[in-house]
């Protein structure tokens, strides 16, 4: 890997991190922005929802349906986030309006929240299983495409719709993301070869990929934040719901799995979320401030993650000089 690529790797999500932010207090500081801010947000959102599905879509192009190989740890690990999530929504359900039911929606939501379609990505640059990664997110996101259009309405009662009719509208909005690029990309795998191998090439770029996401779901985030008026205790509690959901998820997968790569690999599928998913759930049919929660996870866990690539790649030994002189090789010249 080259300087520059290096230092890219070590510092894009930080980068985008703070990328997205502050696009946001540019357009806050151009009045001339103002009147197109409906459209600008709804511009960032589809970009956000596109983002998602690219990704996911390149994690399933790379990886055949016969990897997918179910561990003992995928078992726990979803048993952990469907009960944790369960729980915590019945709780919310019998919970009055007001900060506590806030931030049991922000707890609730970090814990149903599917793996992120970047965690195959970072998995494999830390040298754990891409296949077990991927064998995780199949799991964990057929877990929510059936669970969040079951249990968000009973926890938010829509006054416009019947409870199916609910069901129904957001099982058609989490699909397309969470389900159907997979398909698309399994169907390309055996009917277009070429095509597959062509995706196969462009999917290396899926790290840079995640660095737009990643800036589109700080954006939106921090507009959340925005337009909350959040009191700084409550801001300071999702904070701290938020870490501690993040720190949670990565010291229980961790330590359901066994050995350091299948330990590493399951620490990454539960902790690392998809939060572009869980701002755009939490914006659209929780509390629009929810968002927040996603908005504060993505810095937690891609700081870690930020962390642990910097340890990877600086923890490596250097490569042994080549020889050079008379030792080279005839005809090639020394460093």
């Amino acid at each position: 890997m080259g300087k520059a690529a290096k230092v890219l790797q070590d510092w894009m999500l930080p980068g985008a991190i703070v990328l997205g932010i502050s696009l946001y207090f540019i357009y806050r500081s151009l009045p001339v922005l103002h009147p197109y801010g409906p459209r600008l947000h709804v511009a960032a959102s589809e970009a956000q929802r596109l983002v998602i599905a690219l990704l996911l879509f390149f994690q399933f192009v790379k990886t055949s349906p016969h990897d997918l190989r179910f561990r003992r740890w995928h078992l726990w690990a979803l048993l952990f986030q469907v009960l944790s999530f369960g729980a915590v929504a019945a709780v919310v359900a019998f919970s009055p309006e007001g900060e506590v039911r806030i931030l049991l929606e922000c707890a609730m939501l970090c814990l149903i929240c599917p793996t992120a379609s970047a965690a195959g990505v970072i998995t494999e640059k830390l040298g754990g299983s891409l296949a077990g990664t991927v064998s995780y997110l199949v799991l964990t996101n057929l877990a929510a495409t059936f669970l969040i259009p079951t249990v968000i309405p009973m926890v938010r009662p829509s006054a416009d719709l019947g409870f199916w009719n609910y069901v129904g509208k957001i099982a058609l909005k989490v699909f397309p993301l969470l389900v159907l690029p997979g398909l698309v990309a399994w169907l390309i795998r055996y009917t277009t070869s070429r095509l597959q191998r062509i995706l196969m090439r462009l999917s290396r770029y899926a790290f840079y990929v995640w660095g737009v996401g990643l800036t589109l779901a700080m954006l939106l985030a921090t507009q959340a934040l925005s337009a909350s008026h959040l009191s700084v205790g409550a801001l300071a509690l999702i904070v701290v719901v938020s870490a501690g959901s993040c720190a949670l998820q990565f010291a229980v997968g961790r330590r359901i799995g066994r050995g350091h790569i299948e330990s590493l690999t399951a620490g990454q599928s539960l902790g690392q979320k998809n939060t572009g998913f869980l701002i755009w759930l939490g914006y659209n049919y929780l509390t629009p401030v929810t968002s927040v929660a996603g908005g504060l996870y993505a810095i937690w866990q891609n700081l870690f993650n930020s962390w642990e690539l910097y340890h990877e790649s600086h923890s490596k030994p250097a490569a042994p000089a080549k020889p050079s002189g008379p030792l080279s090789p005839p005809g090639r010249g020394t460093l």
